[in-house]
Protein backbone atom coordinates (compact mmCIF):
# COMPACT_ATOMS: atom_id res chain seq x y z
CA UNK A 1 0.00 0.00 0.00
CA UNK A 2 1.13 3.31 -0.98
CA UNK A 3 2.89 5.80 1.70
CA UNK A 4 2.12 9.54 1.88
CA UNK A 5 6.19 9.13 2.52
CA UNK A 6 6.79 7.84 -0.95
CA UNK A 7 8.83 9.68 -3.89
CA UNK A 8 8.32 8.82 -7.53
CA UNK A 9 10.12 10.62 -10.43
CA UNK A 10 11.15 9.10 -14.07
CA UNK A 11 13.99 7.47 -12.86
CA UNK A 12 13.49 7.32 -8.95
CA UNK A 13 10.93 5.49 -6.83
CA UNK A 14 11.45 5.35 -3.17
CA UNK A 15 8.98 3.26 -0.69
CA UNK A 16 8.41 3.59 2.50
CA UNK A 17 7.58 0.50 4.49
CA UNK A 18 8.06 -3.54 4.92
CA UNK A 19 9.76 -4.34 1.92
CA UNK A 20 7.68 -7.77 1.39
CA UNK A 21 4.66 -6.03 0.92
CA UNK A 22 6.04 -2.98 -1.26
CA UNK A 23 7.65 -5.16 -3.58
CA UNK A 24 4.18 -6.85 -4.61
CA UNK A 25 3.55 -3.41 -6.33
CA UNK A 26 6.09 -3.65 -8.39
CA UNK A 27 5.39 -5.66 -12.19
CA UNK A 28 6.45 -8.85 -12.61
CA UNK A 29 9.74 -9.25 -14.94
CA UNK A 30 10.71 -5.55 -14.49
CA UNK A 31 13.86 -5.46 -12.79
CA UNK A 32 17.31 -6.16 -14.19
CA UNK A 33 19.34 -5.90 -11.04
CA UNK A 34 18.95 -6.29 -7.63
CA UNK A 35 21.99 -4.89 -5.04
CA UNK A 36 20.77 -5.52 -1.34
CA UNK A 37 21.98 -6.39 1.85
CA UNK A 38 19.67 -8.26 3.82
CA UNK A 39 19.95 -8.23 7.69
CA UNK A 40 22.53 -10.67 8.68
CA UNK A 41 20.77 -12.89 11.85
CA UNK A 42 21.01 -10.19 14.57
CA UNK A 43 24.66 -8.82 14.11
CA UNK A 44 23.32 -5.93 14.26
CA UNK A 45 20.08 -3.98 15.78
CA UNK A 46 18.57 -1.47 13.01
CA UNK A 47 16.28 0.33 15.60
CA UNK A 48 14.34 -2.77 17.11
CA UNK A 49 13.39 -4.13 13.68
CA UNK A 50 15.62 -7.32 13.80
CA UNK A 51 12.60 -9.15 16.06
CA UNK A 52 10.56 -9.52 12.87
CA UNK A 53 13.60 -10.76 10.53
CA UNK A 54 14.27 -14.86 10.10
CA UNK A 55 13.55 -17.30 7.47
CA UNK A 56 10.14 -16.96 7.22
CA UNK A 57 10.50 -13.33 6.18
CA UNK A 58 13.52 -14.13 4.07
CA UNK A 59 12.18 -16.58 2.15
CA UNK A 60 9.07 -13.97 0.97
CA UNK A 61 11.85 -11.60 0.09
CA UNK A 62 13.54 -14.22 -2.04
CA UNK A 63 10.14 -15.07 -3.63
CA UNK A 64 9.39 -11.45 -4.69
CA UNK A 65 12.62 -11.16 -5.79
CA UNK A 66 12.66 -14.01 -7.95
CA UNK A 67 9.17 -12.65 -9.41
CA UNK A 68 10.03 -9.11 -10.38
CA UNK A 69 13.46 -10.00 -11.89
CA UNK A 70 13.57 -10.21 -15.54
CA UNK A 71 14.65 -13.19 -17.47
CA UNK A 72 18.41 -13.15 -17.53
CA UNK A 73 18.81 -10.60 -15.07
CA UNK A 74 20.90 -10.44 -11.55
CA UNK A 75 20.24 -10.53 -7.80
CA UNK A 76 23.39 -9.52 -5.71
CA UNK A 77 22.78 -10.21 -2.24
CA UNK A 78 25.59 -9.58 0.02
CA UNK A 79 25.25 -11.73 3.68
CA UNK A 80 27.39 -12.67 6.42
CA UNK A 81 26.65 -15.18 9.71
CA UNK A 82 26.31 -14.47 13.38
CA UNK A 83 28.17 -16.88 15.49
CA UNK A 84 25.56 -18.02 18.08
CA UNK A 85 26.74 -20.46 20.87
CA UNK A 86 29.82 -21.42 19.37
CA UNK A 87 28.52 -21.87 16.04
CA UNK A 88 28.18 -20.08 12.64
CA UNK A 89 24.43 -19.95 11.80
CA UNK A 90 24.84 -20.92 8.52
CA UNK A 91 21.87 -18.48 7.35
CA UNK A 92 23.80 -17.43 4.24
CA UNK A 93 24.11 -20.97 2.69
CA UNK A 94 20.48 -21.80 3.54
CA UNK A 95 19.46 -18.14 1.96
CA UNK A 96 21.16 -19.26 -1.56
CA UNK A 97 20.14 -23.00 -1.65
CA UNK A 98 16.16 -21.21 -1.13
CA UNK A 99 17.42 -19.00 -4.21
CA UNK A 100 18.48 -22.20 -6.14
CA UNK A 101 14.91 -23.53 -5.17
CA UNK A 102 13.39 -21.02 -6.44
CA UNK A 103 14.37 -21.35 -10.15
CA UNK A 104 17.36 -18.73 -9.52
CA UNK A 105 21.05 -19.94 -10.48
CA UNK A 106 23.80 -19.46 -8.19
CA UNK A 107 25.58 -17.65 -11.03
CA UNK A 108 28.92 -16.87 -8.54
CA UNK A 109 29.66 -17.44 -5.23
CA UNK A 110 31.71 -13.82 -4.65
CA UNK A 111 33.81 -12.86 -1.80
CA UNK A 112 33.87 -9.36 -0.08
CA UNK A 113 37.23 -9.26 1.73
CA UNK A 114 36.86 -5.95 3.51
CA UNK A 115 40.60 -6.35 5.29
CA UNK A 116 39.52 -5.45 8.22
CA UNK A 117 37.93 -7.02 11.91
CA UNK A 118 34.04 -5.06 12.02
CA UNK A 119 31.85 -7.97 13.02
CA UNK A 120 30.66 -9.12 16.56
CA UNK A 121 32.05 -11.41 18.89
CA UNK A 122 34.62 -12.82 20.77
CA UNK A 123 38.73 -13.61 18.67
CA UNK A 124 39.55 -16.35 21.82
CA UNK A 125 38.59 -19.47 19.63
CA UNK A 126 38.62 -17.99 16.73
CA UNK A 127 40.44 -16.31 13.66
CA UNK A 128 39.13 -12.50 13.10
CA UNK A 129 36.39 -12.78 10.10
CA UNK A 130 37.10 -9.92 7.38
CA UNK A 131 34.54 -11.16 4.33
CA UNK A 132 31.18 -11.54 4.13
CA UNK A 133 29.80 -13.42 0.67
CA UNK A 134 28.29 -11.83 -2.04
CA UNK A 135 25.98 -14.43 -3.74
CA UNK A 136 25.28 -13.72 -7.44
CA UNK A 137 21.70 -15.16 -8.27
CA UNK A 138 20.67 -14.99 -12.08
CA UNK A 139 17.54 -15.92 -13.44
CA UNK A 140 18.09 -18.14 -16.22
CA UNK A 141 21.35 -17.12 -18.44
CA UNK A 142 22.61 -14.41 -17.37
CA UNK A 143 22.37 -11.02 -20.03
CA UNK A 144 24.53 -8.62 -18.67
CA UNK A 145 28.19 -8.52 -17.35
CA UNK A 146 30.64 -5.66 -18.13
CA UNK A 147 34.02 -7.19 -16.35
CA UNK A 148 36.15 -4.85 -14.55
CA UNK A 149 39.76 -5.08 -15.89
CA UNK A 150 41.63 -3.14 -13.06
CA UNK A 151 43.80 -6.10 -11.89
CA UNK A 152 47.51 -5.19 -12.57
CA UNK A 153 49.56 -7.82 -14.66
CA UNK A 154 52.91 -9.04 -13.21
CA UNK A 155 53.87 -9.26 -17.21
CA UNK A 156 52.33 -6.66 -18.69
CA UNK A 157 54.49 -5.38 -21.62
CA UNK A 158 55.72 -9.31 -22.41
CA UNK A 159 54.81 -10.87 -25.77
CA UNK A 160 53.42 -14.30 -24.80
CA UNK A 161 54.86 -16.57 -27.72
CA UNK A 162 52.47 -19.72 -26.57
CA UNK A 163 50.06 -20.14 -23.64
CA UNK A 164 48.73 -23.31 -22.54
CA UNK A 165 45.02 -23.93 -21.81
CA UNK A 166 43.49 -27.26 -19.52
CA UNK A 167 41.40 -28.83 -21.41
CA UNK A 168 38.40 -30.68 -19.46
CA UNK A 169 39.90 -34.55 -19.80
CA UNK A 170 43.30 -32.50 -18.32
CA UNK A 171 45.55 -31.88 -20.87
CA UNK A 172 46.90 -29.04 -22.27
CA UNK A 173 45.99 -27.11 -25.33
CA UNK A 174 48.97 -24.78 -27.30
CA UNK A 175 48.20 -21.54 -28.29
CA UNK A 176 49.53 -18.48 -29.50
CA UNK A 177 49.64 -15.55 -26.82
CA UNK A 178 49.58 -11.96 -27.39
CA UNK A 179 51.28 -9.02 -25.68
CA UNK A 180 50.41 -9.01 -22.14
CA UNK A 181 48.25 -5.90 -21.09
CA UNK A 182 48.81 -3.65 -18.26
CA UNK A 183 45.28 -4.60 -16.67
CA UNK A 184 43.39 -8.01 -16.46
CA UNK A 185 39.91 -9.39 -15.34
CA UNK A 186 38.97 -9.31 -11.79
CA UNK A 187 39.16 -12.13 -9.65
CA UNK A 188 35.94 -12.86 -7.77
CA UNK A 189 37.33 -11.43 -4.09
CA UNK A 190 36.66 -8.17 -4.21
CA UNK A 191 39.14 -6.11 -1.28
CA UNK A 192 36.75 -2.64 0.09
CA UNK A 193 37.08 -1.37 2.87
CA UNK A 194 33.95 -1.11 4.90
CA UNK A 195 31.99 2.38 5.11
CA UNK A 196 31.71 4.08 8.91
CA UNK A 197 28.99 6.17 9.95
CA UNK A 198 29.42 8.04 13.02
CA UNK A 199 27.16 10.00 15.31
CA UNK A 200 23.13 9.56 16.47
CA UNK A 201 20.62 8.21 13.85
CA UNK A 202 23.40 7.15 11.14
CA UNK A 203 22.56 3.50 9.48
CA UNK A 204 24.86 0.70 11.23
CA UNK A 205 26.02 -0.98 8.40
CA UNK A 206 26.40 1.24 5.38
CA UNK A 207 27.56 -0.01 2.10
CA UNK A 208 30.85 1.04 0.66
CA UNK A 209 29.79 3.34 -2.51
CA UNK A 210 32.72 1.36 -4.31
CA UNK A 211 30.85 -2.37 -3.98
CA UNK A 212 27.76 -1.34 -4.84
CA UNK A 213 29.03 0.74 -8.04
CA UNK A 214 30.85 -1.72 -9.24
CA UNK A 215 28.16 -4.37 -9.26
CA UNK A 216 26.37 -2.05 -10.76
CA UNK A 217 28.64 -1.36 -13.40
CA UNK A 218 29.30 -5.02 -14.01
CA UNK A 219 25.90 -6.70 -13.84
CA UNK A 220 24.07 -3.88 -15.67
CA UNK A 221 23.77 -1.14 -18.68
CA UNK A 222 22.38 2.33 -18.31
CA UNK A 223 18.79 2.66 -18.04
CA UNK A 224 18.38 -0.56 -16.44
CA UNK A 225 16.25 -0.44 -13.67
CA UNK A 226 18.02 -1.79 -10.38
CA UNK A 227 16.37 -2.78 -6.85
CA UNK A 228 17.13 -2.45 -3.68
CA UNK A 229 14.87 -3.71 -1.34
CA UNK A 230 16.88 -3.10 1.89
CA UNK A 231 17.72 0.61 0.74
CA UNK A 232 19.47 1.67 4.68
CA UNK A 233 21.42 4.86 3.93
CA UNK A 234 21.05 4.84 0.06
CA UNK A 235 24.18 4.04 -1.10
CA UNK A 236 22.75 1.88 -3.97
CA UNK A 237 20.49 4.08 -5.04
CA UNK A 238 23.34 7.07 -4.64
CA UNK A 239 25.51 4.84 -6.92
CA UNK A 240 22.65 4.37 -9.72
CA UNK A 241 22.05 8.45 -9.84
CA UNK A 242 25.77 8.49 -10.47
CA UNK A 243 25.86 5.57 -13.31
CA UNK A 244 22.52 6.83 -15.10
CA UNK A 245 20.93 4.00 -14.15
CA UNK A 246 16.78 3.73 -13.24
CA UNK A 247 16.23 3.50 -9.11
CA UNK A 248 13.83 1.68 -7.21
CA UNK A 249 14.20 1.60 -3.28
CA UNK A 250 12.25 0.51 -0.07
CA UNK A 251 12.66 1.07 3.30
CA UNK A 252 10.86 0.38 6.20
CA UNK A 253 12.88 2.40 8.84
CA UNK A 254 11.47 6.33 9.06
CA UNK A 255 15.33 7.82 10.20
CA UNK A 256 16.78 6.03 7.48
CA UNK A 257 14.11 6.64 5.11
CA UNK A 258 14.48 10.22 4.82
CA UNK A 259 18.35 9.37 5.65
CA UNK A 260 18.66 7.72 1.75
CA UNK A 261 16.16 10.57 0.48
CA UNK A 262 18.64 13.17 1.56
CA UNK A 263 21.73 11.35 0.10
CA UNK A 264 19.98 11.40 -3.13
CA UNK A 265 19.15 14.54 -3.23
CA UNK A 266 15.41 14.05 -3.13
CA UNK A 267 13.40 16.18 -1.73
CA UNK A 268 12.39 16.01 2.18
CA UNK A 269 11.06 17.67 4.99
CA UNK A 270 12.59 15.81 8.08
Amino acid sequence: MKSNNDYKDENVWLMYGDCVERMKEIPDGSVDLTVTSPPYDDLRTYTGHLQSWGEDVWKKVLNELYRVTKKGGTVVWIVGDATVNGTETGTSFKQALYAMELGFNLHDTMIWNKGCFSAVGALKTRYAPVFEYMFILTKGKIKTFNPIKDKPNKWAGDQRKHIYNRLPDGSMRKSSGNVVKEFGQRYNIWEQSPHRQKGDGKHPAPFPEKLSTDHIISWSNENDIILDCFMGSGTTGYSCIQNNRNFIGIEMVESYYYMSMKRMGVFHDK
